[in-house]
């Protein structure tokens, strides 16, 4: 069965790379696993709802952008990897490869599941595969991140299967018929659950996923996570877990709103998204460390998700169209952020300068990822960012659009300052010597990933417009 294969995959890889010893065969592992996992995704594009799947597993527009996201990350990252582990030893040690591919079976899991006992699952395996990635005995910041990680999102977690407890018994407290947890069958019958253990069923999802997500205030562990994680570890959180996190939040709103309760979601998704906007708009005013800074954009970055699922019509569409380009936007901005932090020796953003005379391409790469994860033209996430916008305003919700413009003007204005003074000046002398020409396996990669926000931003190809329509159908949004 496709489905299966497309979850079953990466599992017998990371079995693979696990028993096998020899570290260049563990990379073609990872590479291979990559590959044939982005085949098999699309593949499944090809048959649509009617690919391959059964018992609880199924695709659908809303699950195949995040898998298919997924998918693209995990490509890049593992073409990043190849060049890294010759230079880097991985935290993790001989699992690096195991555990990465051990996410990408569980995020896959998250997205093609309509279970919600086994989407709960899926997100808790996403936990446990990356932990050991950021873990490293030997940094004291990086120990205080992994707990932190762990303590934070196991709390999160158990919120959310409370709210799938409270979702079940929305099912037999009403008559919403079986108790099956199934998608589906609680979209179909959603108006036969009971109302108040559905409010409270999404509320418990809301917070419990939207801690894994990133929302403020439960964001705490993400700055840590992230900015102590491995670059390429970095881009696979920012750049897939959080969107795995999101559409765990997406299904929950569903049954929501095909119960007719949409309007109880929307001020708690609207409110969460706000706070999270303040929190990192203040946080990146004169952050010192630039993989911190790209963390907190990623809070910035859901913050704006949820906004736009909030306040339905075509701001659902933007919302989905915003989290394709910024998630390969932050997905090329920390790798590029690897390379820097293996040219300089530094997390500090006082401590790089002249990166564009020092690593001309790498500096490139950081100047356009500025204006990239920022909203600006030509770029994808600046469509998306316009579409919300304009769903604000057609809503009636001039104050949220104002909100928006003037916190990421602040943003931008943020990482601008610290971003600009890195790549600009004269390039001192480093703690590590730059190679006379950068690897072409750290750089293909985010290349790749740039042109692709590029051509976005230029270009949404007709079955992607339609995959962004239905997918925001479903969340009671349309096509602008």
């Amino acid at each position: 069965m496709l489905l299966a294969a497309i979850v079953v995959l990466p599992v017998a890889g990371a079995l693979g790379a696990w028993f096998d010893r020899d570290p260049g065969r563990r990379t073609v592992w990872l590479l291979g696993g990559a590959l044939a996992h982005l085949s098999l995704v699309a593949l499944a594009w090809r048959f649509g709802p009617g690919a391959p799947g059964f018992g609880w597993l199924a695709f659908d527009p809303l699950g195949g952008l995040v898998l298919t996201l997924v998918s693209v990350v995990f490509v890049a990252v593992a073409c990043y990897a190849v060049g890294y582990l010759r230079r880097e030893a991985p935290r993790g040690g001989h699992a690096f490869v195991s555990c990465m591919l051990a996410f990408l079976a569980s995020a896959s899991l998250v997205a093609l599941t309509r279970h919600f006992g086994v989407l709960w699952v899926g997100m808790e395996a996403t936990t446990l595969a990356t932990a050991p990635l950021i873990y490293d005995p030997t940094d004291r910041r990086s120990l205080e991140a992994v707990w932190k990680y762990l303590m934070i999102c196991s709390v999160g977690i158990a919120l959310a299967l409370l709210g799938t407890f409270f979702l079940a018994t929305a099912q037999l407290a009403g008559s919403g018929g079986p108790t099956t947890l199934m998608l589906p069958d609680l979209i179909a019958n959603a108006h036969g659950l009971h109302p108040a253990w559905l409010r409270a069923a999404f509320v418990f999802l809301l917070i419990g996923f939207g801690t894994k997500m990133g929302l403020a205030p439960m964001h705490t562990w993400l700055p840590d996570a992230h900015g102590e994680a491995p670059s390429p570890i970095s881009a696979l959180l920012s750049g897939a877990l959080l969107n795995a996190a999101f559409l765990a939040v997406l299904r929950g709103f569903q049954v929501v709103h095909a119960a007719g309760l949409a309007d109880f979601a929307r001020p708690l998704l609207i409110g969460f998204g706000v706070l999270s906007l303040v929190v990192a708009a203040a946080f990146l005013l004169g952050q010192e460390n630039y993989k911190r800074m790209l963390a907190y954009s990623s809070v910035e970055q859901m913050g704006l998700l949820a906004i736009g699922v909030g306040l339905s019509g075509v701001a659902a569409y933007g919302a989905l169209l915003q989290m394709l380009g910024a998630s390969l936007a932050k997905a090329m901005l920390f790798l590029a952020a690897g390379n820097i932090l293996i040219g300089f020796g530094t997390k500090q953003t006082a401590e790089v300068t002249g990166l564009l005379k020092r690593l001309p391409v790498t500096g490139t790469l950081f100047v356009v990822g500025l204006f990239a994860i920022t909203g600006s033209p030509p770029f994808a996430v600046f469509p998306g960012q316009v579409v919300m916008l304009t769903g604000a305003v057609h809503a009636g919700r001039l104050w949220i659009a104002l909100v928006m413009v003037v916190l990421e003007a602040t943003v931008f204005m943020a990482m601008g300052a610290s971003m600009l003074g890195m790549v600009l000046g004269a390039a001192n002398a480093a703690p590590r010597p730059s190679p006379e020409r950068e690897d072409r396996w750290l750089i293909a990669p985010p290349l790749a990933l740039m042109l692709l926000i590029l051509l976005l931003g230029l270009y949404v190809p007709a079955g992607l417009h339609q995959a962004l329509a239905a997918a925001a159908a479903t969340l009671g949004g349309g096509a602008p």
